[in-house]
């Protein structure tokens, strides 16, 4: 028989893309007002894998990624989402979205990615808000899955999700700094 346990406390991370670069840096200011202090930003990447987003944004799209200090919960992912969507509405213009943010966490075995969409690889969490299995760690590195967006099987992105796995260790362990 199983014997249920908490688990341990997740990195929580985001990823962000704008066709502002400005807008971009501006939201990603104001992000630990939120959630704490960030503790790894990503180099500018360009969000170009996919034009799905180009109708409603414009076009080009610039994208960075974040990870937060402070440990949490993962059963927060959904409330965090919810966060997340206030924040992006805060910046629509002509009811358009000028800056997508997709919060999630890096456990020591996976990504996971928040999202308001249904498909056959998520599980329901709560308020109307899934849980997307993005990567998984195995044989030292995070790889992708069948369903992985593609931009998140780059090999820079699969490094900074190593960087932030190897962060999270470090925290795990009690030690300090990344």
């Amino acid at each position: 028989m199983s014997h249920p346990a908490e688990p341990p406390p997740v990195k929580l991370v985001a990823s962000l893309f704008s066709p502002s670069s400005s807008l971009l840096d501006e939201v990603v200011e104001a992000l630990p007002a939120f959630f704490g202090p960030i503790e790894r930003l990503s180099p500018p990447f360009m969000f170009d894998r996919t034009t799905y987003y180009a109708r409603e944004m414009g076009w080009p799209l610039y994208r960075r990624f974040v990870s937060f200090r402070d440990l949490v919960p993962p059963d927060r992912l959904a409330e965090i989402k919810i966060e997340t969507n206030a924040l992006e509405e805060r910046y629509l213009m002509g009811g358009k979205r000028r800056v997508n943010i997709d919060p999630g966490y890096v456990a020591l075995e996976r990504l996971v990615l928040a999202t308001g969409k249904n498909y056959v690889h998520r599980i329901y969490l709560s308020r109307g808000i899934y849980a997307d299995l993005t990567l998984v760690f195995s044989k030292g590195s995070f790889s992708s899955l069948p369903w992985t967006y593609p931009d998140y099987t780059a090999t820079d992105i699969v490094g900074y999700f190593n960087q932030v796995r190897a962060d999270y260790m470090g925290q795990l362990r009690g030690e300090s700094g990344s």
